[in-house]
């Protein structure tokens, strides 16, 4: 009897994680969106001039002789953006592990999707700027934003599958993992050896405190500050730094099942043998004992990367991704957008994003599938995967962010942005529609 219900309640429990995270992107993709709206308004109203003071004042702090600043946005964009990468860092691990990435056969559909959803919008984008001015931009539109896509998935309604749903994360994390790549590969132009030096001998000496259970945390926030201010000053992006961290964070029970059950049942016996009281637990030195080895027990057995997931995807959903959005989504159009929707860079995005990514998701899909190298999620056909591929268009915050390596400030970052906003916009719309519809010619999902 006990056999047939543990699988029930694992399922149960994973199901219940998967409904705790996409309910966090889902609702935090409303606040994503009002920060783009607040900064859009701002920088086209009369207190511009405002907006741009806000992006540019000097941030910083000083230790003896030694001063370091930066401008708020580059504190947005290197400090709170690297936070979002630690978290994008563990998911990237826990699916690897234990999760739709970690066999073969569950991970080859999504990665496969987001491998074309990756390809093609960087060859769309590339056929249209191979050689001018904005070629640096092939990256922009091989993103998808997970928050964004999630929440307009939510709008859709009960009716979604579940196996949907988690494809279309796993998809993104995968989308995710190709992203971080190219930015660390293709997108930093000199290395300081010294410094990156740092960095590795920080992550190093993080992983080593990992593998060691040091239970003193300020050890963890100095070595990881570390690997960042490391990264900072090799010339990789700093936001690597939040994915080398994440990393070695531990995704699975520090100690084995049967022991957290033997150590609980030990415990539990010896306080339930005498009277506990809130009164005895502060005189009696073995009940004292007893609870503090539960507690450590219970710390041991919980996953830190499932732990520290869990607090943080609610602040990156609800304060991180908005904040990012508040300083990089104000662009000056001055009743231009028709002509800068029309430059080969803005153009170039939005039709990889829109097009790109609805063909490249859906060809490589179509061909994992009927070549039986992969299987569909049950309950999830063809046709949902096809307006799953238009969510993909939704670039936004990660398509934002590598645009801003791309390109420094002025026309063509303006314009990249534009192009952003435009596909996802559209992509957003119309992937809602086209899964309205499906889903409504489909039977209801199982509970």
């Amino acid at each position: 009897m006990s056999s047939m219900s543990e699988p029930r309640v694992a399922a149960a429990g994973t199901r219940g994680v998967f409904q705790r995270f996409f309910h966090s992107e889902a609702s935090g993709s409303i606040l994503l969106l009002l920060a783009t709206a607040v900064a859009l308004a701002w920088a086209n109203s009369p207190w511009a001039d405002l907006y741009q003071r806000m992006l540019h004042v000097k941030l910083g702090f000083t230790l003896g002789s030694w001063t370091f600043s930066m401008s708020a946005a580059h504190w947005v964009n290197d400090g709170l953006m690297a936070l979002f990468f630690f978290v994008v860092g563990l998911e990237i691990k826990r699916e690897l592990l234990v999760g739709q990435l970690s066999t073969v056969r569950t991970a080859l559909l999504p990665v496969a999707a987001a491998a074309g959803g990756l390809v093609v919008p960087a060859l769309i984008y590339s056929s249209l700027n191979f050689g001018g001015p904005g070629e640096r931009g092939w990256g922009i539109p091989m993103a998808t934003d997970i928050a964004f896509a999630l929440g307009v998935l939510a709008l859709v309604g009960p009716r979604v599958p579940i196996g949907l749903k988690i494809f279309l994360t796993a998809l993104a994390i995968a989308d995710d993992l190709g992203a971080v790549l190219v930015i660390a590969v293709f997108y930093t132009e000199r290395v300081n050896v010294t410094w990156l030096g740092v960095a590795l001998g920080s992550l190093a000496l993080l992983y080593l405190a990992t593998r060691l259970s040091v239970r003193r945390y300020g050890a963890y926030f100095i070595l990881a500050s570390g690997v960042w201010v490391g990264m900072l000053g090799s010339g990789i992006h700093a936001t690597v730094a939040g994915i080398l961290v994440a990393l070695t964070v531990p995704v699975r029970a520090g100690i084995e099942p049967g022991t957290f059950l033997s150590t609980l049942r030990g415990k539990l016996g010896k306080l339930e043998r005498g009277t506990l009281t809130r009164e005895s637990m502060m005189r009696d030195a073995e009940q004292m004992e007893a609870i503090e080895e539960l507690g450590i027990a219970t710390l041991d057995f919980l996953p830190n990367g499932f732990a520290i997931e869990r607090y943080l995807h609610p602040v990156t959903a609800y304060f991180v991704l908005p904040v990012f959005a508040l300083f990089n989504a104000g662009i000056r159009l001055d009743g231009r957008i028709q002509g800068i929707l029309l430059q080969p860079v803005s153009l170039g995005i939005a039709l990889g994003l829109f097009f790109g990514k609805q063909l490249g998701i859906t060809l490589t899909s179509w061909i994992a599938v009927k070549t039986g190298q992969a299987e569909l999620p049950p309950g999830v056909t063809l046709g949902q995967l096809y307006g799953v591929s238009i969510l993909g268009g939704i670039g936004f915050t990660m398509s934002i962010f590598v645009g801003g390596l791309a390109f420094p400030e002025g026309p063509l970052l303006s314009a990249a942005k534009l192009g952003i906003l435009a596909a996802s916009t559209v992509s957003g719309v119309i992937g809602f529609a086209v899964l309205k519809l499906i889903l409504a010619r489909t039977p209801s999902p199982q509970a």
